[in-house]
């Protein structure tokens, strides 16, 4: 197989849809005498974009007809793929079987680098068709040549590092595995394949191949050992990957790749003190990735100033900052939410050209959204005039924040491919806003878009708003497109599932999927007894946490709430406080208000209001806010003891004296009552004090759009067929009323 093949397999491998793709640096090791001609000769040529002149050369039999070892001839960098047309029509006039010659090796740059603007005539850099067309028209002419080890490798790695050919990699692996072929594996092989199982998260594939490779002594390469220390640590198998790493420590000291791998390892997992400790371990052998690799940990851990405190101690060392270096200690400034910081690595950045990074360029716009100032983000945004995508994402991601969605709609439509992070950024910005209606038409619009991209993150989130809305019907069709998309339904998607069904009030719904999980963790044992206590199945409840004490899962402070609204629900005394004291005693889990609010309400259900109290004046201070007085003062009210609920409602005022709600609430309670005389004080004092109330409203889901109502409105568009309706059921229900009276 001639080189140029596994070039146009390279080509066939990048996707080209995007602003940004991989540039791939080409190395043919041809056969030939001439290597002088040969190398200036590709290296000249190929400089020409429409790759015309490489083309004629390639041609010339006597570069070909003479076979001798590999030599490494000429380096060939493809600086624009928007030839990708023109190369296809020269190379279609070839005769490939004239050629006598093997490939030998391709080596790829795995560079990130912007791709030219392409000719008017080229809108498409090599459209997903034409490349297609090529690959399947010049695929049976492989069986022609030889394929060598070298040759495998690049096809493997093309398809480790391209999404979707995950599959293609695997079935390669096992063809060059095959007693049938002489082929054999070399560490490179071995590389590119735990790379694949690190990407794919699949320990089970991984270990397999650890276990392969330490039988046949391809364990020892530092690029092997990096590469597994890798694997382990993406698979949550941090423990081995600190036993590769000292086992490779033991045996040859340690070189620079494993170091960096097993430090980014005990970032990924948190261990910042051990990754620390690695750091100043030998020094001497750190380099720039070495420091960029530790300070995007602290950044990615939570640990903003001890980023800044490192990325000053790497210029004092004198190692180099670049564009990663910023791009981590811009995220450390946005994360403080520093203007001054960030106003300052701004200007360095200006100042030593590296704002020209689209990473660079990104960091410096969330540090300005961030720090609340979007005039400095969008000035940079409009002046800096790349329009990257990831400085687009940013943009929206700080209009979002700051409630101006039409801003964040309008880049939100100009971004030709949509990732995640800006649809997350919209779900949660309208989400901050309580638009219920722009959410779910979001959703419909997500699941119509991205129909071949899903994300689980995001329908997670989407099925938290239909919990928090009670809209069971969308709710059901994102469970419907999960099943459709084939989306994996982890933990994390069960749990959301179960939420959401238990808070639309569907708990056979929600029961048959708790009963189809196997392994339950915590979150999800919480959910389901809270399902169990909000919907009147407090005995359900109950017996599943002593499931879960069973299986050795231990609570926590939201577990004892939805128990002890349980016990409240029932009316079991007994049960609930024995709980709340087991919560402390047992479990060392302080109270929190929504403990204390619960216990509150079930001495104020069962009418033991001695208890109530006694068990008030132990509430410290700091805790008998506005929901713990609220659930004394109901409870008063409800067992008719005016004396105490004065009290209550004096406290009530004195917290929360500006809101209006609590003054209605008050005055209406006392109307319930007949108390009105109770009920003008209140209302006289709320003139008083100017207090004013927002208008409650109710939402109905229906016909893919939510409506609200607030008392007697009159606003919405079928108000008169609404209004007519209600009539129609009101005199329905009085006659019916009427019969059994």
């Amino acid at each position: 197989m001639p080189w140029r093949m596994l070039c146009l397999l390279k080509i066939f491998f990048i996707q080209f849809k995007g602003i940004q793709v991989s540039s791939r640096v080409f190395v043919p090791i041809v056969e030939t005498s001439n290597l002088g001609f040969a190398g200036e000769g590709y290296r000249d040529s190929c400089r020409d974009p429409r790759f015309s002149g490489a083309l004629q050369i390639e041609r010339s039999s006597h570069l070909f007809s003479v076979h001798f070892p590999a030599l490494p001839a000429s380096v060939v960098t493809l600086a624009s793929i928007c030839s990708g047309l023109d190369v296809r029509q020269s190379i279609a006039v070839m005769t490939m079987q004239e050629l006598k010659w093997r490939t030998t090796r391709i080596v790829v740059d795995q560079t990130e680098t912007e791709v030219p603007a392409c000719p008017a005539k080229h809108k498409t850099p090599f459209s997903e068709k034409h490349v297609n067309d090529l690959f399947c028209q010049w695929y049976p002419c492989f069986e022609l040549f030889i394929w060598d080890l070298v040759t495998y490798n690049s096809m493997l790695s093309g398809y480790v590092d391209v999404d979707g050919y995950e599959r293609n990699a695997l079935e390669l692996f096992v063809e060059m595995h095959s007693k049938s072929n002489d082929i054999g594996i070399d560490d490179f092989t071995v590389t590119s394949m735990v790379k694949l199982f690190a990407k794919l998260s699949n320990l089970c594939y991984g270990r397999q191949l650890h276990s392969y490779m330490v039988k046949t002594g391809n364990d020892r390469s530092e690029f092997v050992v990096s590469s597994l220390i890798d694997m382990y640590s993406k698979c949550g198998c941090y423990k081995e990957a600190c036993g590769i790493f000292r086992g490779c420590a033991k045996e040859g000291g340690i070189d620079l790749v494993s170091k960096n791998a097993m430090v980014a390892a005990c970032c990924r997992e948190g261990e910042m003190e051990m990754a620390l400790g690695l750091f100043w371990r030998e020094n001497e052998l750190n380099d720039s990735v070495s420091w960029n690799t530790l300070i995007s940990g602290y950044v990615q851990n939570g640990y903003p100033l001890e980023a800044l405190k490192l990325f000053v101690c790497m210029g004092e060392n004198g190692v180099k900052w670049n564009e990663h270096t910023f791009g981590s200690v811009l995220s450390a400034c946005a994360d403080l939410r520093n203007l001054k910081i960030g106003k300052e690595m701004h200007a360095w950045i200006l100042k030593n050209g590296l704002s020209s990074s689209a990473f660079v360029e990104s960091g410096i716009v969330d540090v300005y959204c961030k720090g609340g100032n979007m005039k400095y983000a969008e000035s940079f945004h409009l002046t800096s005039g790349t329009g990257s995508s990831f400085s687009i994402t940013s943009m929206i991601v700080g209009y979002s924040s700051q409630g101006n969605m039409v801003e964040a709609c309008r880049l939100f439509d100009s971004l030709e491919e949509k990732n995640s992070i800006v649809w997350a950024a919209l779900f949660g910005g309208y989400v901050k806003l309580n638009q219920c209606e722009a959410i779910f038409e979001l959703l419909c619009l997500y699941i119509a878009k991205e129909a071949a991209i899903p994300d689980a993150l995001i329908l997670v989130s989407a099925l938290s708003v239909c919990a928090f809305q009670a809209a069971l019907g969308p709710g059901k069709q994102i469970h419907g497109y999960v099943y459709r998309m084939g989306i994996e339904m982890d933990i994390k998607m069960t749990t959301a599932m179960i939420d959401m069904y238990s808070k639309c009030g569907s708990i056979p719904y929600a029961e048959k999927m708790f009963l189809e999980v196997i392994e339950r963790d915590l979150v999800l044992y919480n959910v389901m007894i809270a399902g169990y206590a909000h919907h009147g199945c407090e005995i359900k409840a109950i017996n599943l946490f002593q499931e879960m004490l069973e299986r050795g899962v231990g609570p926590d402070a939201i577990t004892f709430v939805a128990l002890l609204s349980a016990c409240r629900h029932c009316g079991l005394v007994d049960l609930g406080e024995r709980t709340f004291y087991s919560m402390t005693e047992d479990y060392h889990i302080l109270p929190e208000t929504d403990h204390y609010a619960c216990m509150i309400d079930l001495y104020g259900r069962a009418s033991q209001l001695e208890k109530m109290v006694l068990f008030m004046q132990r509430i410290p201070i700091e805790y008998q806010d506005a929901a713990v007085v609220g659930a004394f003062f109901n409870a008063c009210r409800l067992n008719k003891n005016t004396e105490l609920a004065r009290e209550a409602e004096e406290k009530l005022l004195k917290i929360e004296g500006d809101s209006g709600a609590r003054y209605v609430q008050l005055a209406n309670t006392y109307a319930a009552e007949g108390n009105w005389a109770e009920m003008g004080r209140i209302r006289k004092e709320m003139r008083g004090k100017e207090a004013k109330k927002f208008a409650g409203c109710s939402w109905v889901y229906l016909d893919n759009g939510v409506h609200t109502f607030i008392s007697g409105d009159r606003t919405h568009s079928k108000a008169v067929c609404i209004y007519s309706m209600l009539d129609f059921l009101t005199s329905e229900l009085y006659e019916i009323a009427g019969a059994f009276c």
